[in-house]
């Protein structure tokens, strides 16, 4: 959908049951609030109406915050507006309760189509959208716990695993938690602007956003299954500014270390070398310009590679099918 910055206000109704996972709404709800405050500062008008709804006035949260006031589910939906589906704690999503049949009934009235009526589920909110037939025939995913229970609820819908969010058609989906601040961001970036996203990001201090077809599991959190406080501040350093001219004195800089004790650092708790690891953030920087249509050697500026060849060579050394350029076409 093509960028629309002076369209009409997106409703978006957070629908809450109870039990919702905080995370799940809350930061996508922050990320709407920044981008509306960013366009009155500018002079525009908010973007965005936030509503939070659901089947009773009041629900509990899933850390035991009790939410009052909430707007029932609306008998009919502006346009264009969004509902957005919440995970729920526990191995499988209970759908017996008054309240879950109740928002079933009313998600079945819904008529789903591009820039009008849409939704959006985080985590296990897509597992809802299944219970009541919004997903069949769809591509969607899900929290890797219920990745099974979706594909289970509605067999028609094409599970897509280890992505972060996926878009088809008028629905959207995430893989949960803070994902769903990385889906917000998507599709602030597609109803206003991808600046506009952009300064919300930086606002919220998410230096690097991910896209639909990114894996779940990226790049930039590779490495980091470890506590060492010194070596984290080296890979923030080295993911918020890849293309820094990064030498491993430079990284024993900000550890506080030596080099020699950095390169012991590295190969111990992350299980790499500290210029293997920057060449390895480096790359996922230039294949993120590649597929947004930079030509390679932008990407390998961007990325901080000091030529096109040494990109082409990362880009072999890690084992990356074709080449650069048939990324970049």
């Amino acid at each position: 959908m093509a960028p629309a910055t002076h369209g009409a206000a997106a409703h978006v109704y957070f629908i809450l049951l109870h039990g919702s996972l905080v995370l799940d709404w809350a930061g996508p709800a922050e990320a709407l609030r920044i981008a509306n405050q960013i366009s009155l500062q500018q002079g525009r008008s908010a973007p965005f109406v936030q509503h939070f709804a659901g089947p009773s006035p009041q629900a509990s949260t899933s850390v035991g915050v009790m939410l009052q006031g909430l707007e029932p589910l609306p008998a009919t939906l502006p346009e264009p507006a969004w509902v957005v589906l919440i995970g729920l704690p526990g191995q499988r999503i209970d759908v017996d309760t008054a309240d879950a049949r109740h928002l079933l009934h009313w998600l079945r009235g819904l008529r789903l189509a591009p820039g009008r009526t849409e939704l959006v589920t985080i985590c296990a909110g897509s597992v809802l959208a299944a219970h009541a037939g919004l997903l069949a025939g769809r591509r969607a995913t899900t929290h890797h716990q219920h990745l099974d229970e979706l594909a289970q609820v509605e067999p028609r819908c094409d599970v897509a695993t280890n992505r972060v969010f996926v878009a088809d058609g008028p629905i959207h989906s995430s893989a949960g938690v803070t994902t769903g601040i990385d889906l917000m961001l998507h599709r602030i970036s597609q109803h206003c602007s991808p600046a506009l996203a952009a300064q919300v990001a930086q606002t919220m201090v998410v230096a690097l956003r991910r896209g639909p077809d990114d894996p779940e599991f990226s790049p930039f959190l590779h490495h980091r299954n470890h506590l060492h406080p010194a070596l984290h501040r080296v890979q923030d350093a080295i993911a918020q500014q890849p293309q820094a001219p990064w030498s491993v004195p430079a990284m024993a800089q900000i550890a506080h270390t030596s080099e020699r004790h950095l390169n012991r650092l590295f190969l111990e708790h992350a299980g790499i070398a500290p210029l293997q690891y920057l060449r390895r953030i480096r790359l996922a920087v230039a294949e993120a310009a590649l597929r947004a249509g930079h030509s390679v050697t932008r990407a390998a500026e961007m990325a901080g590679f000091n030529s096109d060849t040494q990109l082409r060579r990362a880009w072999h050394q890690f084992g990356k099918g074709g080449t650069p350029s048939q990324s970049a076409s």
